[in-house]
């Protein structure tokens, strides 16, 4: 029986689900995080449970070719990029083969999964940079990431995920809050003014939208910060501070006051531009998410039979999807249950001159029902983009109820997709995954699923 802190050697035999190794004493599962298939280590146990355990590395007796040197600095205590020690090209392998193993564990089959779509250049992609700012062990103010699995925040001053504008502008804020003695958030006691530093770039348009999440009203230096930081970045278009008073992990509030200009920025995606404000939803990697989209939409360029019909866009968020889908349908109408992301939807229709869509703000199951009373005909094609934890029972039973030709599932998490593809399957014939890597060297993965509706006799 394994106990905590005994020390073996072992062989990596695979990789995990994220992104760690495993290896197996006696059949019993190990995960040693840092560990790649085929290496041979010397680790010593963290932890045991009852059906698996835990353990680091203390050497690295055979090393796998596909190990790199992570060129940032805080890469082992930060949360972030738990693959930055794994070259870039077998990071893509291993979410494939978690895409595979999540698929084959929920529907007892293999489904075609495609080789992952990767990045052309994988560093400084995430256009929404967030560091929390707090107090270290010393008292002392600090802005950085959380370490994995805690709340103490390790200092990062270039992070190789982050834009490297947002990392430089975020820097001098944190620079001008030390300067100045506004007083930093301090979890222990819920107290101090400053909690978050939120920036996001427009990557094709260069605005950008910087966001202070406060705690109180004790940040009394607007102007002379507005001055301070526009003046060395003159594409700041806008600053918003946002009031989060809660103890919670979430890191925005829901009240804003603009600082400076009109609480908002713009983006292009395709030949599309979207506004972007500070609660708005917008991926994080959008050169990925044009990929992402156009994978989606490839079904539909191809099919003559959609184009006089009508589709909706589920978790519409911001209208991005539907928007770009538009002008392939004759009408598209968003759901989505954020009734801030839907005034940002119908303002980007209006942008972007897309007359032939409608927004409404709602649960799915309340205001599908509502829809569908208006409309003639029935929705050929449905555009599903649920978070993480997917579709929730009621939208199963909805799509099942409703039968669209197809359905196209966008989702950020391959167990949830397996879980609800499995849920689908009695209805629907899936031909193949395409998944698309839009958060280089993190286990996440997106994938693309067409869903076919199988022909009644």
């Amino acid at each position: 029986m394994l106990e905590k802190n005994q020390e073996y050697e072992v062989d990596i035999i695979d990789d995990g689900y994220q992104g760690e190794g495993i290896a197996k004493i006696d059949n019993f599962p190990i995960f040693i995080q840092g560990a790649i298939k085929g290496e041979r280590i010397k680790i010593k146990i963290l932890k045991v449970q009852t059906n698996f355990a835990y353990g680091k590395i203390i050497q690295i007796i055979k090393e796998s070719s596909n190990r790199v040197e992570a060129e940032c600095e805080e890469y082992k205590k930060c949360g972030g990029c738990n693959l930055r020690h794994i070259s870039y090209d077998y990071t893509l392998k291993i979410k494939k083969a978690i895409v595979e193993n999540c698929l084959y564990k929920a529907l007892n089959k293999n489904i075609e999964v495609h080789d992952v779509i990767g990045m052309e250049n994988p560093l400084f992609y995430r256009n929404k940079l967030q560091y929390p700012v707090g107090i270290d062990k010393d008292g002392n103010a600090v802005m950085g990431v959380y370490s994995s699995r805690t709340h103490n925040i390790v200092p990062v001053s270039n992070c190789y995920i982050q834009n490297e504008l947002c990392n430089k502008i975020a820097n001098d804020i944190f620079a001008f809050i030390k300067e100045n003695n506004v007083s930093v958030y301090n979890e222990t006691i819920l107290k101090g003014t400053v909690r978050h530093i939120v920036i996001r770039i427009g990557v094709k348009t260069n605005e950008v939208l910087v966001t202070i999440v406060v705690n109180d009203n004790n940040f009394k230096m607007d102007k002379e910060f507005v001055k301070y930081i526009t003046e060395k970045y003159p594409n700041i278009k806008s600053i918003v501070k946002n009031y989060n008073t809660k103890n919670t992990n979430v890191i925005l509030g829901n009240k804003n006051e603009i600082m400076f200009g009109s609480g908002y920025i713009y983006d292009i995606l395709g030949e599309y531009k979207f506004k972007i404000s500070p609660l708005s939803f917008y991926q994080v990697n959008p050169i990925q998410t044009e990929i992402l989209y156009n994978t989606a939409l490839n079904e539909i360029k191809s099919s003559s039979d959609v184009k006089n019909s009508t589709a909706l866009d589920l978790y519409c968020g911001i209208g991005t999807i539907g928007i770009f889908a538009s002008k392939y349908f004759k009408k598209v109408y968003g759901i989505e249950i954020v009734e801030q992301a839907i005034e940002d939807a119908k303002e980007n229709a209006k942008i972007n001159n897309v007359g032939n869509i409608k927004f409404y703000a709602g649960d799915v199951e309340k205001v599908l029902p509502q829809i569908l009373d208006k409309i003639d005909e029935k929705p050929k094609v449905v555009f599903v983009d649920p978070p993480r934890k997917g579709l929730d029972n009621k939208t199963v039973e909805l799509l099942k109820s409703l039968k669209p030709e197809k359905i196209i599932y966008i989702s950020c998490n391959p167990a949830t997709l397996a879980r609800d593809l499995k849920e689908l399957q009695e209805n629907y014939t899936i031909n193949s995954v395409q998944p698309v890597d839009m958060f280089p060297f993190t286990h996440h993965v997106e994938c693309v699923t067409v869903l076919y509706a199988r022909k009644t006799m």
